[in-house]
């Protein structure tokens, strides 16, 4: 049974749906997807086109927006939209250390997690779409992994859709996750130069707390083991408008002086806690490298393996010289599922998947040249978390798709641009722009 509430201006319904767990045995395992459904409350009885928003990630839930928030405000005057909580995230079946072992030992949640990448998620849409729109297409609006999701979706079933607008999201057709990562540490280096010209203290109160954990064990309140590699990781901050400043803030008060002498203080490892821990949205680390699988090629801990050729991200070699100790970004390390209590129980599961060799293609670079489904997409001119130069690249394979590069915003574009942004793209879209 559905249940409708209102918000200011907007009225909001709560929609479950079943699945196959896997598209290919229709009649075998299934699993819940939820979603929630919003319209303007001036509009509430009409009919009207739909859109559906593809969270980024990959790993979490819909916005949980209340009223009219940011792109949403745009969105409502003329759409329906369908905030969905993509399979295993938000209130759809859950997947984290408490869930998975109801699958089996290792191996058996690694066959379940191949399961929730773009492709598994498209064909969801798929399924539910003619119980949403009674078989009408819709527009997609994706944001970062769900860009990645709407490609997918243009490549396999373009009949589901009459618009698509990506932002942030224009994924590489064809590169392996090792090159994702060769070209994102030469980002990650500027964004973290970028921020120590901005605030050229932090080079070394950074260099400080490096030093401080390299010499001392630190467990934060929820047992997380903060180590130097997992201080670097903070540079994920550094991928949105506002993430210097936040990191800058977290870094000013890092120590407190104590009756043994100076220590993380309870503030700092409270928030630190908070950035790093995965316990909200495992998913995102079980499946980010394979997001990027498509043939026998094993992902490997391709960001790991990577990270060894670019030695200026060392902080211990840092150290032991004058050079800044530099953050990371949006990668994942098998370390990870040392550090945090709610990956530890679930280390072999995801070093099955980094060894998996029969990955499926997400894209096809013929459906896609020959496209007609009107396509627009923001691509930020030097985005810390996809790469602009392959983003690129796809555009000039998609048939008829438009671009608008920018440098105003950075990855977070559409949530810092609102509605500006959805604006733009959608008149994009339709050649009035």
């Amino acid at each position: 049974m559905s249940l409708s509430y209102r918000q200011p201006g907007v009225v909001l319904t709560d929609r479950h749906f079943t699945v196959p767990l896997d598209h290919a045995e229709p009649d075998g395992e299934t699993i819940e997807l939820y979603a929630r459904e919003a319209v303007a409350t001036d509009k509430a009885d009409r009919e009207l086109p739909w859109l559906l928003y593809l969270q980024g990630g990959p790993g979490f839930g819909a916005n949980r927006f209340v009223g009219r928030q940011a792109w949403l405000d745009r969105a409502l005057d003329e759409y329906r939209v369908l905030l969905l909580d993509q399979r295993g995230t938000g209130r759809s079946t859950p997947v984290n250390r408490q869930t998975l072992p109801l699958r089996g030992g290792p191996a058996a949640q690694a066959d379940y997690l191949a399961r929730f990448r773009a492709d598994s998620i498209v064909r969801d849409c798929e399924a539910i779409r003619p119980q949403v729109t009674g078989g009408d297409p819709w527009t997609t609006l994706g944001q970062s992994f769900g860009g990645f999701c709407t490609v997918t979706y243009l490549s396999f079933f373009p009949e589901g859709l009459r618009t698509a607008v990506i932002t942030g999201g224009l994924p590489s057709l064809d590169a392996h996750a090792d090159d994702v990562y060769r070209a994102a540490y030469p980002r990650i280096e500027r964004k973290v130069t970028a921020h120590y010209d901005r605030y050229p203290a932090d080079v070394e109160r950074v260099r400080r707390i490096a030093e401080h954990l390299l010499d001392h064990e630190t467990l934060l309140p929820n047992g997380y083991r903060l180590t130097v590699e997992a201080f670097q990781s903070l540079g994920l901050m550094l991928g949105t408008s506002d993430g210097s400043h936040r990191l800058h803030f977290l870094l000013e008060d890092a120590f407190v002086r104590t009756s043994s002498g100076p220590d993380l203080s309870d503030a700092f490892q409270e928030q630190v806690q908070g950035l790093l821990s995965y316990a909200s949205n495992p998913l995102y680390a079980l499946v980010h490298e394979p997001v990027y699988g498509q043939d026998a090629r094993p992902t490997a801990w391709a960001a790991e393996r990577v990270r060894a050729e670019f030695p200026q991200f060392d902080a211990a070699k840092a150290l032991a010289s004058d050079a800044p100790v530099l953050f990371t970004g949006e990668t994942v390390h098998p370390w990870m599922f040392e550090t945090d209590p709610s990956l530890r129980p679930l280390r072999a599961a995801a070093d099955l998947l980094a060894a998996r060799t029969d990955w499926q293609p997400l894209y096809d670079p013929a459906r896609l040249a020959a496209n007609e489904v009107p396509v627009a997409a923001a691509v930020y001119h030097d985005d810390m978390y996809v790469d602009a130069g392959h983003s690129l690249r796809t555009a000039r394979a998609v048939r008829g798709l438009r671009t608008w590069v920018t440098d105003e915003f950075e990855h977070d574009g559409l949530r810092t641009g609102a509605p500006r942004v959805l604006d733009r793209l959608l008149r994009l879209a339709r050649d009035e722009a």
